[in-house]
């Protein structure tokens, strides 16, 4: 696809009269709406001011390039505006803004688009470019000069034969179709001009292109991760690797280019940075503690999930047929007890302190934490003594790391297989046996107690408070702490949280998908169709299908979720219900401990509660 397919006479404003950035970008998004593109102008300038919140899109040299992917737009387009004045739009070297591309992506953009996007941004980094747009005195000589620069980028190959100053690199942004492809066009044109060999993968909307080979990277000199967004960084294991922001490799190309070849960059250790200390500088204390423990919790769930289940269809034949002295034993019913709660459960909370520990520490904390899972167990501490353990575990090992680094490198091998297990699972191992199990123990047995003896009153306000938590972000750190709460009772043998948990998350989508059946009127026709998509996501627990729309419309939409959610949570403790599998949604609600009519019935109420609540607060839509 041609970029002059996109951008078009009807989408070019040759005189902005705007002297601010959202002046500008205002003007813009009028020229693409009265162009036809649109579905819905607020939203689409909404999608455009979020994006210049994660960084400024004015990348310098005089050139602007806003830009969102949304289901607001209507048709993929490009809008051009040239200011002979200037507009001061927060730049990345801090001189006023002449030119500027607006591109509006479709949620469901194509590669065709995405690549004569991401071919526009690749243009403007030439001088000769600029200069002419700057002197264009038409529409017709804007789309000459734009075709004229408008080649297929074709897929680079690269040979090692001969390279002695070989780098490679990696550039993403967010949306994938402006800053990843002139952050690598900027790197490989200084390199070229540096007499430095250079490959960089970009990570686009399109997906990845020019992708490393291990033959590759292992030949490079260093690294350079130029990312706003998550990039595969296990690969580049002891490489040295400089991490920065996707604008440094538009604005800082040389100097980037130059520490990569001083190898002036920490070694990358495989754990998710670059190394430990650059790990705890780089993240906040909380967000470092939340992501070792959704390493624990993500690698113990299937676990629950898998024995919970078996668990509860054993008691399809019978509450006590598991029991061989009861009347009702059935030999499966003992067969599925023992595999599901005499295995599967008895693991889940070793597996939680051991890939904890495995988060912080790497391989050589996996053995200390799940011995310290397994003392937690025993001891009686538990779902909370676990979690002790594996962050005791992981910082030991890393103390232990840290003490014996100054050892000979040719006893390196040793001090992984004999000196970090040895001194790891014995010191985790006796201060969980003198200090933790005890006082740990007699609080989870206390909290235990507490939830089992709640009286209707409280264990309804216990189910508001977790339906509002599970929807207030809907995946993000509030509703994994109500999630992490319920799955950690039911090691404990308190069901009726999960079940509170699990009902209130079906809600957010559910909701959303009634609501746009009913009142069709209040979304936009692929709102409509991505809605059909939440019943699936809803009867399933995936709560994350409401994303989209609580992030397009939060004041209205989350809401009417959390107060759905908080309705489902509420009756499903009012109704007694508990749930010994922490997922599956639909298709383990017949296996739940009370009647799973009931159950079924506070889901359906409180998502109709949901549909009702956006029906009301929602503004009709104008397509």
């Amino acid at each position: 696809m041609r970029i002059t397919e996109l951008l078009t006479k009807e989408t070019i404003n040759l005189s902005l009269t705007s002297s601010t950035k959202t002046g500008a970008i205002e003007e813009l998004v009028s020229v693409l709406d009265h162009a036809g593109k649109l579905n819905d102008r607020t939203e689409y300038k909404k999608a455009i001011m979020k994006r210049e919140e994660q960084s400024t899109t004015g990348i310098g040299e005089g050139i602007a390039i806003p830009h969102a992917k949304t289901n607001a737009v209507k048709h993929a387009a490009i809008a051009f505006g040239r200011s002979n004045a200037g507009v001061n739009y927060e730049s990345l070297d801090g001189q006023p803004s002449h030119l500027f591309f607006m591109i509006a992506a479709t949620e469901g953009a194509n590669n065709t688009h995405l690549e004569a996007l991401s071919r526009l941004s690749t243009i403007l980094l030439k001088d000769e470019v600029r200069k002419q747009l700057l002197e264009a005195k038409n529409a017709d000589e804007v789309l000459n000069i734009i075709n004229s620069h408008d080649q297929e980028e074709k897929e680079e190959v690269q040979s090692m034969a001969g390279k002695k100053q070989f780098i490679v690199a990696v550039t993403a942004c967010p949306t994938g179709i402006a800053h990843t492809y002139m952050s690598a066009d900027s790197l490989k044109a200084k390199a070229a001009e540096m007499g430095v060999d250079i490959k960089v993968e970009t990570n686009g909307s399109g997906g990845a292109k020019n992708v490393l080979t291990a033959e590759e990277i292992e030949n490079a000199v260093a690294v350079i991760v130029a990312a706003d967004t998550k990039v595969e960084m296990n690969r580049f294991n002891g490489k040295h690797v400089i991490e920065t922001a996707v604008a440094n490799g538009i604005r800082k190309p040389k100097e980037l280019i130059e520490r990569a070849l001083k190898q002036d960059a920490p070694i990358y250790s495989g754990s998710g940075k670059s190394n430990q200390e650059s790990e705890q500088t780089g993240r906040g204390v909380g967000s470092t503690i939340y992501k070792h423990l959704m390493n624990g919790v993500s690698n113990m769930l299937p676990f629950v999930v898998g024995g919970g289940i078996l668990i509860a269809i054993s008691f399809m034949f019978g509450i006590n047929s598991a029991n061989p002295d009861d009347p009702t034993y059935h030999p499966i019913a003992e067969a599925l007890m023992t595999i599901g709660g005499g295995n599967a459960f008895a693991l889940m909370v070793p597996i939680l302190a051991g890939f904890i520990a495995m988060s912080i520490a790497d391989r050589p904390g996996f053995a200390a934490g799940m011995v310290g899972g397994m003392l937690a167990t025993s001891g009686g501490a538990g779902f909370l003594g676990g979690l002790v353990a594996g962050f005791l575990a992981g910082y030991l090992v890393v103390g232990l790391k840290k003490l014996l680094s100054g050892m000979p490198s040719s006893l390196e091998g040793i001090k992984t297989i004999l000196l970090y297990p040895l001194l790891g699972i014995a010191l985790t191992g006796f201060i969980m046996l003198f200090v933790v199990n005890k006082p740990v123990g007699a609080l989870n047995t206390a909290i235990s107690e507490w939830l089992s003896g709640l009286g209707t009153g409280n264990a309804v306000l216990l189910g508001i408070i977790l339906g509002l938590m599970m929807s207030f972000d809907m995946g993000g750190p509030v509703n994994k702490a109500a999630y992490v709460f319920g799955t950690g009772l039911l090691a404990n043998g308190v069901y009726e949280p999960m079940a509170a948990i699990m009902a209130a998350g079906m809600v957010p989508p559910l909701g959303i998908a009634i609501a746009t059946t009913l009142f069709k009127k209040k979304f936009s026709k692929q709102d409509q169709e991505a809605g059909k998509v939440n019943y699936i996501m809803g009867l399933s627990f995936i709560t994350e299908g409401a994303i989209p729309f609580a992030a397009a419309d939060p004041l209205r939409v989350i809401p009417s979720v959390m107060a759905g959610s908080a309705v489902a949570g509420a009756l499903s403790m009012m109704f007694s219900i508990g749930l010994r599998a922490p997922h599956g949604g639909l298709f383990v609600i017949p296996l739940v401990d009370g009647s799973w009519i009931m159950y079924l019935v506070a889901v359906v109420i409180g998502a109709i509660v949901s549909a009702l609540l956006m029906g009301f607060l929602k503004k009709p839509v104008t397509n």
